[in-house]
């Protein structure tokens, strides 16, 4: 068995001579067989001709609806925003306390249970509810961009 190491390639493969005569082995008709429409010069079919008839592309059933591409906002409730009794909530401070996965996407607060510490709300989304109860807690909110994430290139 050959090793992976001692194969014998070229880089460039030389490109095979179509139709120059019988004994050159690709000659008459060049490998196009006989007649018809893709032995002919000129003009070529599209990649989903079949011949006339339906194409491909309209013969295959098509899905309902679309997929959106956008990310779905991540959920924080109003009863865990109590952890953070008079700081500043923001994506990283979510992200550092477990409630979020990525501090890189967008943040919604929701209505779920009762708001009895001050706090400071910097998030991208929130219900109208929870903005009036961060408000008569003595809060205040804040609506802010979701952060970008710095690439790689830029830190080195």
């Amino acid at each position: 068995m050959t090793k992976y190491n001692e194969l014998q390639v070229t880089a460039n493969k030389e490109i095979r001579r179509l139709g120059r005569g019988i004994a050159a082995g690709q000659g008459k008709t060049a490998g196009r067989g006989t007649k018809g429409q893709k032995a002919r010069s000129g003009k070529k079919l599209r990649p989903m001709f079949a011949g006339g008839s339906r194409s491909i592309a309209k013969s295959v059933p098509k899905s309902k609806g679309f997929k959106s591409l956008k990310a779905a906002a991540q959920v924080v409730y109003l009863d865990h925003l109590n952890a953070f009794k008079g700081k500043t909530v923001d994506n990283f401070a979510l992200f550092e306390a477990g409630y979020i996965a990525s501090p890189y996407q967008t943040v919604k607060i929701i209505a779920r249970g009762e708001l009895t510490e001050t706090v400071d709300l910097r998030v991208a989304a929130a219900s109208k509810s929870v903005k009036e109860a961060v408000v008569k807690a003595g809060g205040s909110f804040a609506k802010t961009v979701v952060p970008l994430k710095k690439s790689q290139k830029q830190e080195a």
